[in-house]
């Protein structure tokens, strides 16, 4: 079956510097895509290869079967939303958006229509006469939006359409923008660096690291079965544990040992185990928390209301252990800075990671 966007071997270079290196995605119909990563892992350019306004040193880009990687971004029948709005000052929210329409063609009396429609879509159906001076940066990222989806557009790119706004809109915009996209159906891929956005919007989360992907997935995925020691440090926190592999299912960690099944990774291969914070169990000293269990000491805690965080010295791992504890812990059994607990290390949750 033919997936509605096929990238295979996506190459591209900047002079010397290797900025995507044999790129292979398939994006299927109806699904929102994240690209996630630090600056400079070519998230941005690999949307700008598909929109067409940078072009593959080598590569294929085929949409619904056909090779479009040498058609221009006007005749790709894309919408485009980028980070910084890019709005006509000089014409209101409504001109805005049927300027956008002006290219297909339409009657003025039907772009006018369209107009309204997409307005009152993203809610803004109040503000058609306001020029973008007048509007919020929300307001004005919805406005931009509604433009770009107004044509109908066979694919819509988003390049970080919310780092620019504060925290408050910019959670209130994200679930807005995914409500839109399952009810228009509409196939999405936005860049992003931030991982909660990722999470929360993506069906798929494709995560790019040196021009490469070095994992993709579902958020589930990502954030509980990480591949690597990048994916489980970028997304989310994440202990990790220095060992070698034994037989039986079991890892050595300094002097210690944990059961933990090491999956492909072969017996006496180095490895590293990785463990959420709000995985790992801590119990008063001298409770009897079975396996995986060591004697570790308080170092200090910090409280963020629904959560405390602690920091835990383990000298059997030779490693600090970072713990989330739930909010109803404290006053249970309280903490006390170089106290002595034990703490266990779920075998479910333990995660045997490469490179």
């Amino acid at each position: 079956m033919t997936s509605f966007l096929s990238l295979r071997g996506i190459g591209k270079s900047f002079g010397n510097t290797r900025v995507l290196d044999g790129i292979d995605l398939d994006v299927e119909p109806g699904e929102f895509v994240c690209l996630l990563g630090p600056s400079g892992c070519g998230k941005t350019t690999l949307l700008r290869i598909v929109c067409g306004i940078e072009h593959a040193d080598h590569g294929q880009l085929m949409l619904g079967g056909q090779d479009i990687a040498g058609l221009p971004p006007a005749a790709r029948g894309f919408g485009v939303v980028f980070q910084s709005y890019a709005l006509f000052p000089n014409l209101t929210a409504a001109q805005n958006i049927a300027y956008g329409l002006q290219p297909t063609g339409a009657l003025a009396r039907e772009i006018a229509k369209r107009s309204r429609e997409m307005l009152d879509l993203v809610g803004l159906a109040a503000h058609a006469d306001k020029y973008p001076v007048q509007l919020s940066g929300g307001q004005q990222q919805r406005v931009a939006l509604a433009r770009a989806l107004a044509p109908n557009p066979r694919l819509l790119l988003l390049d970080e359409p919310l780092s620019a706004l504060d925290a408050q809109v910019r959670t209130s915009l994200r679930s807005e923008i995914r409500a839109l996209q399952k009810r228009l159906g509409v196939v999405t891929i936005m860049v992003t660096h931030d991982q909660e956005e990722a999470l929360s919007m993506a069906d798929r989360v494709v995560l790019m690291h040196d021009g490469r992907i070095e994992q993709a997935g579902t958020p589930d995925d990502l954030y509980h079965r990480p591949r690597t020691r990048f994916v489980a440090s970028f997304v989310g926190r994440m202990n990790m544990l220095p060992a070698t592999v034994l037989p039986d299912g079991r890892m050595r960690v300094r002097d210690s040992e944990l059961v933990c099944a090491p999956g492909e990774v072969g017996v006496g291969a180095q490895a590293t185990i990785g463990i959420r914070p709000e995985h790992v169990v801590v119990r008063r000293f001298g409770d009897d928390v079975g396996i995986n269990s060591f004697a570790a000491r308080l170092l200090d805690t910090e409280f963020f209301g629904n959560r405390t965080a602690a920091r835990l010295a383990c000298e059997p791992l030779g490693i600090e252990i970072e713990a989330d504890l739930p909010a109803d812990h404290r006053g249970a059994d309280p903490l006390v800075p170089s106290s002595m607990v034990h703490i266990q290390l779920p075998q479910h949750a333990l995660s045997v990671l490469t490179r």
